[in-house]
């Protein structure tokens, strides 16, 4: 098997195959951010005019998912094409190690960094003379596997913190290393820093990975978009929090401020723009006792491999190729977008899980592939379970490690998935169940064991810490 040093040079002595011209990338990662949670995917609350904007100018992914309900594992696979199973980063960092000590089973412990080994896809795009920069929340790993050490030029504000003790300077700077002025707004800040790396690099291709903090907690936003939200605010709408609502306001107007800028230096063009979340929207009662969003008719939201949980707003932009205004219901999820990004600039990834749908932004409906995965083995602060899940076609399978027992559901039908259809069809579900064993074989997938000290009053009381494995 090829080095990693070895693998990148082969891609810097390597004739491209790209056009004259390489296509620069923008990838946009919005943060808990629910499928429901923009206008143009039926929000009557929420008001997203610039992914509108950038919906209509591109293609709409119904089915884009990310690869996990909680961040880093997302970011692992966004970053890498490989599923969080394979990488041993399944958790949130800093909930990584066994939290919960009387549960009926042992969640294992994750790796709490990206492995230095694997090769991102900013080394890849680096090494074919791309300028990169990763601006925004990193959270795989601390210092010496921060970005800088993991193919990106230019950082700003990544490091090990999963969130900000604050939106608003300088009170952001108790968890994050970012210079601004006093009352500078955290999304504003890093969309600057963006804006300000595409006008440096409008000369040679670049890759920008913009990684919000926003609309993670804390929920903080500018207090003239509160008011605005608190007036339209229905209370028979679950979608009704004002807070969050102008949260999500401010992250789209820095989403308008890049399409602007691209627009601006004559780029738009020659550049392909993503726009994904890391995970679906927090419907758990983590903020102030009190739900942030409703994902609404998708089944509950973070911390689930229920819907609600991994299936999140998916915009991609590729002049030439997409048509404007276009729909897929194509499944795509995060592992995919490392082997897309890397065949449009003539490059390839190593051993991945991930697979381009280039094929997709063309308009056919498959990329030719049976199933997806997912693979949670922890208890989640939303209180999920630990489960994995897998989706071949319309039919979607969940295992539960507890009691190893299933629930299948049909997503066309049953989107909300409501209608448990193991028992009625036994034969499907025990297929289906043994494809995603054998994935998990496959992928070296850690599973949770039985717990000798299960205490059912005590599921959810953390213990004392214990030692989590980490990358190496």
């Amino acid at each position: 098997m090829l080095s990693r040093r070895h693998f990148l040079g082969t891609l810097a002595g390597a004739a491209t195959a790209a056009a004259a011209k390489p296509l620069n990338f923008v990838f946009l990662l919005a943060d808990d951010y629910g499928w429901t949670d923009t206008s143009f995917n039926g929000s009557k609350f929420y008001e997203t005019p610039h992914l509108d904007r950038l919906a209509k100018s591109g293609m709409i992914f119904t089915d884009g998912y990310s690869a996990s309900p909680v961040c880093s594992p997302t970011r692992s696979a966004i970053m890498t094409g490989k599923y969080p199973a394979r990488l041993h980063l399944t958790a949130h960092l800093q909930g990584a190690s066994n939290r919960f000590h009387f549960t009926k089973v042992l969640q294992p412990n994750t790796r709490l960094a990206l492995p230095l080994e694997e090769v991102t896809i900013a080394e890849v795009l680096r090494a074919k003379g791309y300028r990169t920069a990763c601006i925004g929340k990193w959270h795989l790993g601390a210092k010496g596997f921060l970005p800088s050490a993991q193919g990106f030029d230019v950082m700003h504000a990544g490091d090990e913190a999963g969130s900000t003790s604050n939106f608003f300077y300088p009170q952001w700077k108790s968890k994050i290393n970012l210079e601004g002025k006093d009352g500078d707004y955290l999304t504003d800040r890093l969309t600057t820093l963006a804006v300000e790396f595409i006008e440096q690099s409008k000369d040679r291709p670049f890759f920008l990975y913009l990684p919000h903090f926003a609309v993670h907690t804390p929920i903080h936003a500018k207090p003239e978009k509160i008011r605005k939200y608190e007036s339209k605010s229905d209370p028979a709408n679950p979608q009704n929090f004002a807070d969050y609502a102008a949260m999500i306001e401010s992250m789209d107007e820095s989403v308008g401020r890049i399409l602007d800028t691209l627009e601006r230096l004559n780029l738009a063009d020659n550049t392909m723009v993503v726009f994904t979340a890391d995970n679906g929207g927090v419907t758990s009662l983590e903020w102030k006792k009190r739900p942030i969003t409703s994902n609404l008719p998708l089944r509950v939201g973070k911390g689930h491999v229920y819907e609600g949980g991994i299936r999140v707003p998916t915009l991609v932009r590729l002049p030439g190729v997409t048509e404007p205004g276009s729909v897929s219901h194509c499944p795509i999820l995060s592992v995919d977008y490392a082997p897309t990004i890397a065949e449009l600039a003539g490059a390839s990834m190593p051993r991945i899980d991930g697979r381009s749908f280039l094929r997709a932004l063309r308009g056919a409906p498959t990329i030719g592939r049976d199933a997806i995965f997912w693979h949670y083995p922890h208890y989640s602060p939303q209180l999920g379970k630990p489960a994995a899940a897998i989706r071949r076609g319309d039919d979607k399978l969940i295992l539960f490690f507890e009691d190893d027992r299933v629930e299948l559901y049909n997503l066309k039908a049953d989107i909300g998935e409501k209608n448990d259809l193991a028992a009625a069809q036994p034969a499907k579900a025990a297929s289906m169940k043994r494809r995603l064993q054998q994935w998990l074989r496959e992928t070296g997938a850690q599973i949770p064991q039985p717990n000798p000290k299960y205490d059912p009053a005590r599921e959810r009381e953390p213990g004392p810490p214990s030692g989590p494995v980490t990358a190496k």
